[in-house]
Parts: structure tokens; C-alpha cells; sequence
């Protein structure tokens, strides 16, 4: 396993990260034991980093962790999530302490390495675009979420301060640009690569304009997510063990799964030479950015967990390879 800074905080986290949510599935639905084994395998495999949220299965996320950390008292890195409603803008010092300290219950811990906003962000309070977005100035402004998060981390509940990088493009560059924040979640894979390089005019998808560059210019760290596109780049083969069983609706505009893993089965001709799966080849692309801290991989089983660990340290993929890419990204219009 080979390892990177995330960003300024100084911390050296795993190229592959352990996410805890509901795609993969295993820590919110496996077995206690079948977790214990996972945590155990994915730290002998070199993984030290591990996210998860209040939200991933309404709290069985950070119960279960809880309980499995517990038991194996592993040196890690964690990062947990407050999902923040528009009511709860009322009080936000209070939405975001209570909901932290809930999180260090169910964890079993006195503090976190990272926690982050787990609400999608807009230039305006629910944009159109976005529903149930907090607006700009919700964030930033006078007793907004950055002091929020400022006041639970001057308390030690958390060394470092994150959000995840969702709604609307200008919002989150703003966000970057403010240096209120350690860590970025930034949306980034094979079938929409726009946080980490330009994509062409009239893409399809949500365009996030080079978001992981910005977070760079920052000193932002960047963990990964949806590398795989929610599972639809594994294709049927990802919905098995542990997996939720459906997908939900998209987490941005042009992203619904069935379209995405249509438009994953036009990727296939990057399973060449040591690239022996597509999800290999997804790990592989994300990886290649050398602004990325950590890609985040939700697994259903050991295997998985085996497979995206291979990936770590690999040479990228072959300039061949991105030039097909790039014009399959040009179809995407």
C-alpha cells in the first residue's frame, strides 16, 4: 500500500480508504463477524483510513464500526459526517455539536480525525438545482457551519474539518478558496472525470471545473468518492454480498445509474495488460491524479477490498487508454 499526504493537516493516508456507507454495504449490513474480518484484512492490506457518517444506515454505519474498533484498536484515521437539514439552520453550532457528539456514542470514541458536511451546497439556500442545499453564505457567513466546525475542533473532537464537495460548482470553489476547510469529498471517476480535468463543451454531466486542482492550490486534501460510480462501472457483478440492492437517485444532475452503467459498458477496452477488471481500471484512473489523497471504495466483501488494494502504486493507465477515454467523454454531449 502506498501513501499520501491529505493535504495540509500532515496526515499520510492510504491510497485506498475503507468507505463505510450504503453501496458497498458490509459494515452497515454484514455480520459482526464478516466486519471484524473485513477491518482486520483491509489493515493488513495497509488500509488506514476509514469514512463513514450518521446518516449511512441511519446511524448502523458508525455503531458497527464502533463496536469493530473497539475490539481491534487499530492506529487509523477516521472520518465521520453531519448532514445538516434546512431546519436545523436555526441553531447550527447546536445541529453540528449534537450530532457530533451522537457520532462519538455510537463510534465509542472521544474524538475524530476529520469531520465534514455532509450537506450539498449551493450559492443560494435550496437552489432550484439543488433541493435542500445550504447556501453560501450558511456556510461561511458569521456562526455559520466553518464556525460550527471550528468550535467542536478548538474543543479536541476533531483535529481537522471537511465538507463534501456537492452542489453547485461556483459554491464549492468558493468554499475551497475560503481556507475554512482541511478536506474535500470530491465526486470524481471514469465516467465523470470534471474534478480532476477538463471536460468537453456540452458534457453531459455535472461539470465540477477542476475542483481537485483548486483543492491543490488550497492546500485542500482530497479523498475520492463515488470512484465507482455508485457500483454501475462494476456493472450487476458489484450488486452481490453486502450491496445495496438498489440504488438510490443520483447524487448530481446526469449521474442516474442506469444510464451510467450503460455508458460504463463502452469502457471495457481498458481491460488490458495487468488491468484485469473495470473497477481496477477505475481505481487506476483516479489514482493516476497525484492530487488525490485517498480514493474511498465501499465493499460487500474481502474480495473487493483484495482487488482495490492491488491497484495501489500501479502506473497509470497508458496514454493510448486516456485517449479513448477523452473521446468517449466527447460522446458524452
Amino acid at each position: 500500500m502506498q501513501y499520501r499526504k491529505l493535504g495540509r493537516t500532515g496526515l499520510k493516508v492510504s491510497e485506498i480508504g475503507f468507505g463505510c456507507g450504503n453501496v458497498g454495504g458490509l459494515i452497515i449490513r454484514g455480520s459482526y463477524e464478516e466486519q471484524v474480518d473485513a477491518v482486520t484484512h483491509a489493515l493488513d492490506l495497509g488500509i488506514n483510513y476509514f469514512d463513514t457518517a450518521a446518516s449511512y444506515g441511519d446511524g448502523r454505519s458508525e455503531i458497527n464500526l464502533g463496536k469493530v474498533l473497539k475490539e481491534l484498536d487499530p492506529d487509523i484515521i477516521l472520518a465521520t459526517k453531519v448532514g445538516l437539514t434546512l431546519d436545523d439552520l436555526d441553531d447550527i453550532h447546536g445541529a453540528v455539536k449534537r450530532s457530533l457528539e451522537a457520532s462519538l456514542t455510537r463510534l465509542q470514541r472521544d474524538s475524530v480525525d476529520v469531520f465534514q458536511l455532509h450537506s450539498r451546497i449551493a450559492l443560494q439556500r435550496d437552489s432550484p438545482e439543488w433541493p435542500r442545499s445550504l447556501g453560501l453564505e450558511d456556510v461561511l457567513g458569521e456562526n455559520g457551519v466553518a464556525d460550527a466546525l471550528d468550535s467542536v475542533r478548538s474543543q479536541r473532537l476533531s483535529s481537522y474539518i471537511g465538507f463534501t464537495g456537492l452542489g453547485e460548482t461556483k459554491a464549492l470553489h468558493r468554499v475551497i478558496a475560503s481556507g475554512r476547510f482541511d478536506v474535500v469529498q470530491s465526486y470524481f471517476n471514469l465516467l465523470n472525470p470534471s474534478s480532476g480535468q477538463k471536460v468537453p463543451p456540452g458534457f453531459s454531466g455535472h461539470d465540477f471545473k477542476q475542483l481537485i486542482d483548486k483543492a491543490q492550490e488550497h492546500g485542500v486534501g482530497v479523498a475520492a468518492i463515488r470512484v465507482m460510480a455508485a457500483g454501475a462501472v462494476a456493472g450487476k457483478k458489484s450488486r452481490r454480498g453486502h450491496a445495496a440492492p438498489t440504488i438510490r437517485g443520483p447524487i448530481i444532475p446526469g449521474s442516474e445509474y442506469s444510464k451510467d452503467e450503460a455508458r460504463a459498458r463502452s469502457l471495457e477496452f481498458l481491460i488490458e495488460g495487468d488491468v484485469k477488471t473495470l473497477p481496477q481500471a477505475a481505481l487506476r484512473f483516479v489514482l493516476m491524479h497525484s492530487r488525490v489523497s485517498t480514493a474511498l471504495v465501499g465493499f460487500s466483501d474481502t474480495q473487493q477490498i483484495d482487488e482495490a488494494a492491488a491497484t495501489s502504486g500501479k502506473k497509470p493507465l497508458p496514454e493510448s487508454q486516456i485517449h479513448k477515454l477523452r473521446e468517449q467523454w466527447r460522446k458524452d454531449t
